[in-house]
């Protein structure tokens, strides 16, 4: 149970990652992932990548430079413009349903206009999910000028779609419904460089 408690990545570059185990069952029609981040870093980084061995950015959250976002899945990715944080904790909700290919990104609590991205598609389930680095090959395959530095924390991630009220109670921290990967449970592995650290905002 990692709540009230961040990972910190302490190095910039940095070949440092925390590996995630989630059980999956069946291929992903649709999911959301939900994270918070802290970091001063203007070059590209990833938060979240979650590879198969048949396609390495299955799911990737990556910030490429301040005011940008680009989420991924099996491979395409839409970018998300934002404003530019103000050296704060932010905030991200990304979530996608096959049937409609509708990619939906939330900042803060807030949404931005919904995307189209890879309509009928499925995510396959025997995957690496890591933290803090982007795989360009099944749990390998680093760029540590992609690499994570600074304070992750609230890491989920659902096999379905959150409602709107849902998406505003991640941001607010309320209560949640049952999540594949869940920062209150947690099966993590930390490789390298990172620490676990108790949060120091209120």
């Amino acid at each position: 149970d990692l709540y009230r408690k961040v990972f910190v990545f302490r190095k910039d570059p940095s070949d440092a990652y925390v590996l995630l185990r989630a059980k999956l069952e069946q291929p992903l029609q649709n999911f959301t992932v939900c994270l918070r981040s802290y970091s001063d870093l203007t070059r590209p980084y990833s938060l979240f990548s979650y590879a198969t061995k048949a396609q390495d950015n299955e799911i990737l959250l990556l910030k490429p430079k301040p005011g940008e976002y680009r989420f991924y899945v099996g491979g395409k990715f839409v970018t998300f413009r934002v404003p530019e944080g103000h050296g704060d904790w932010e905030h991200i909700c990304a979530s996608w349903e096959s049937a409609t290919g509708i990619a939906e990104f939330w900042l803060n609590g807030k949404p931005w206009p919904r995307k189209g991205l890879q309509r009928g598609y499925a995510v396959g389930v025997e995957a690496a999910i890591l933290l803090g680095q982007e795989q360009d090959a099944f749990g390998g395959g680093f760029d540590v000028y992609n690499s994570f530095s600074g304070e992750l924390a609230d890491v989920y991630l659902w096999d379905v779609g959150l409602s709107p009220a849902k998406m505003r109670a991640a941001y607010r921290s309320l209560s949640l419904p049952p999540a594949v990967l869940a920062w209150k449970s947690l099966t993590y592995e930390v490789k390298g460089d990172v620490v676990v650290k108790s949060w120091l905002r209120e």
